[in-house]
């Protein structure tokens, strides 16, 4: 990347041409990269759950709807 402004006040971000703000900080990129899979994944484990959950309350009613 060339033109590169430093954002004054801030030690990884800089200003390209077109304005925007470009993190430099890699390790930054990296850590949040990786709380975003987390937060994914969580949410997937989350939403299986409560299918899970989903179909044994069926199973349960329809238990009790044959007795």
């Amino acid at each position: 990347m060339k033109n590169l402004i430093k954002v004054e006040g801030h030690k990884d971000l800089y200003r390209n041409e077109s304005g925007a703000i470009v993190n430099m900080n890699k390790t930054a990129l990296e850590r949040a990269k990786a709380r975003k899979e987390k937060i994914e994944r969580e949410k997937q484990e989350f939403d299986e759950l409560k299918s899970e959950v989903r179909e044994l309350k069926t199973l349960i009613q329809d238990l009790i709807k044959s007795k």
